[in-house]
């Protein structure tokens, strides 16, 4: 392990570096008011359907108050930070710094940038009133699980987290059902912690029923 790789030498100076990111984050994001979390594939390319629906998504998000953020990247959140702009709303990203650099997309107005996923992940869960989910990778189902989880164990308080896509997610719902919920691993009121639905309109229909 080289040494720019090695966590254990500089861990009391590391600290800082945490506090100043949260310090950051705390301060910028308070000011916000009412947010959604938008999450999806880096990948998705703007003729795919999922591009044109997160895009769609946050501009009737504006038109309901909320600001729009994203982790900045392409893809879905470019997606999304394009509607939120366009829109006249309020567009955040809450940037990673990566290996292969992340650029953040050109419709970003508010721009946070974090050296450690924690940091960032603990931003997006403070401020959003909900979690909106479209398709993708690995991020994407950590900041699902994530939130699921934190809700599961009334570590924050419940909010949204909406899954759009059903042919994506049904079989991973399945799985639950056979596995988690028969096994009893998790019970089937834990199904209840999520939505999933196909369109845009139909994720704003359940903010508005959860906070009405």
């Amino acid at each position: 392990m080289n040494k720019k790789e090695d966590f254990t030498g500089e861990d009391t100076w590391r600290v800082f570096r945490i506090m100043a990111e949260f310090v950051e984050g705390f301060e910028m994001l308070s000011k916000l008011g009412p947010a959604v979390a938008i999450f999806g594939s880096a990948r998705t390319k703007k003729d795919n359907e999922f591009y044109q629906k997160a895009e769609s998504l946050a501009r009737l998000l504006v038109k309901e108050g909320y600001a729009v953020v994203t982790g900045a990247g392409p893809g879905i959140m470019e997606a999304a930070n394009k509607g939120a702009t366009e829109a006249g709303g309020k567009s955040v990203g809450l940037n990673i710094e990566l290996p292969m650099e992340q650029n953040p997309n050109p419709y970003v107005k508010t721009l946070l940038s974090f050296h450690y996923f924690f940091c960032r992940k603990v931003m997006f869960v403070k401020y959003a009133r909900a979690f909106l989910i479209f398709p993708g990778g690995f991020g994407t189902l950590d900041e699902f699980f994530e939130s699921t989880g934190l809700i599961q164990t009334q570590r924050i308080n419940s909010f949204p987290v909406i899954l759009i896509g059903k042919k994506y997610w049904q079989e991973l719902l399945g799985w639950f059902q056979r596995s988690l919920v028969s096994d009893g691993y998790i019970s089937a009121e834990d199904m209840k912690i999520f939505h999933i639905v196909e369109e845009p309109e139909e994720a704003i229909d359940v903010l508005r029923k959860f906070y009405r």
